[in-house]
């Protein structure tokens, strides 16, 4: 006889959205539990960091004292990895150069440690250190992230773009829509030389499309390519289709690989009231345009889209990247401080460890 087996209790009625509920609970108590751990430890460093300061400029202790300390704190927190001597610098030059725990406005305590450290040694002054700060926090940037818009100086280039939208939307709107775009764009990630075609480019940035969304900025969500319209019988296709999520409405992206001609904003002008009839939602903001062309002339792009009944704004793309590069900070690097911490935890060169993890950084 076949040994009878328990069947699966049933879950009362309500059990699985309570569940759900407590997950979530459960999923939030442990971010905040993070945060809480991250803070915490950023006000520790900085804490070291300013007394290490104060003792060296008032007692005139050298630099020797912070092989010292390393030694003896690592001696008495075997556990923790954070008591390098160069992470003791970083604690002494991150007291020094944030005095008040902030960068700017934004509580230096929101941002994990090596986001720190990353605004402290690739960012020359206090003014761009806060506006990365800013930015990193709003948009929840990862470390590897706020090193690459570091390096393609997105503060220099956002909000850049020639656009009519001061005109063309209300002033609520216009100004958020402005610093949403910038000039340049870089798509040096798609590996093009300078003379490609727009179709190649259209089909290198959808086949990039995390890398490409991550250049356009927080907030674009990707629609489709070659975006069908239809007009009284003839059909048209967009480029590019985004939908903003912060600004509430649709994106249309057009790519010229030639100089700006001011037939192209009455190109685009024609997709934007295709789309705002066609496919915009009744709550959805206006459609914007962005006309992505090889090179312009800004006065000739600023008369174009005077004329223009929609909101359109006009920027340069770079395929081969001409900026600068960041100059190179006197500190350590961040890669050269992980290397040592982890050579101090597994005594193997080499191996990526962070300190004190926090989500994806340390």
């Amino acid at each position: 006889m076949a040994k009878k087996t328990d069947a699966p209790m049933r879950a009362p009625a309500g059990y699985a959205d309570w569940l759900s509920d407590i997950k979530a609970r459960v999923v939030a108590a442990r971010q905040r539990a993070v945060l809480a751990a991250n803070a915490e430890l950023v006000q520790l460093y900085w804490q070291i960091g300013h007394e290490l300061l104060q003792r060296q400029q008032s007692a005139q202790w050298g630099d020797k004292v912070l092989d010292r300390l390393a030694s003896d704190l690592r001696a008495a927190f075997p556990e923790m990895k954070g008591f390098s001597p160069r992470n003791l610098k970083y604690m002494r030059y991150f007291a020094e150069h944030c005095p008040g725990q902030a960068f700017g406005q934004q509580p230096a305590a929101q941002l994990p440690w090596f986001h720190i450290v990353t605004l402290l040694t690739k960012l020359p002054t206090a003014e761009t250190r806060a506006w990365y700060a800013q930015q990193a926090i709003a948009g929840g940037w990862s470390r590897a992230t706020l090193e690459v818009q570091i390096r393609n100086r997105l503060m220099e280039r956002q909000g850049q773009a020639i656009t009519n939208f001061e005109t063309r939307l209300p002033a609520s709107h216009s100004e958020l829509a402005h610093e949403t775009l910038k000039d340049p764009y870089l798509f040096d990630f798609l590996g093009l030389g300078d003379d490609a075609h727009e179709r190649e480019i259209e089909n290198a940035l959808v086949r990039h499309i995390t890398r490409f969304l991550l250049e356009l900025g927080s907030g674009f969500a990707f629609v489709g390519r070659q975006y069908r319209l239809e007009v009284d019988g003839s059909e048209f296709f967009i480029d590019l289709l985004f939908y903003h999520t912060r600004l509430k409405c649709y994106v249309v992206v057009e790519l010229k690989a030639t100089a700006f001609k001011p037939e192209h904003a009455g190109q685009l002008n024609f997709y934007l009231t295709a789309v705002d009839r066609q496919v915009k939602a009744q709550d959805d903001q206006p459609t914007i345009g962005l006309l992505l062309c090889k090179t312009q002339s800004r006065l000739i792009a600023e008369y174009a889209l005077s004329g223009m009944d929609k909101p359109i704004g006009v920027a340069e793309y770079q395929l081969v990247r001409s900026l600068p590069q960041t100059l190179a900070s006197s500190l350590p690097t961040v890669e050269e401080l992980e290397s040592e911490l982890a050579e101090q935890a597994t005594g193997k060169p080499g191996l990526q460890v962070g300190v004190e993890k926090m989500g994806d950084d340390a």
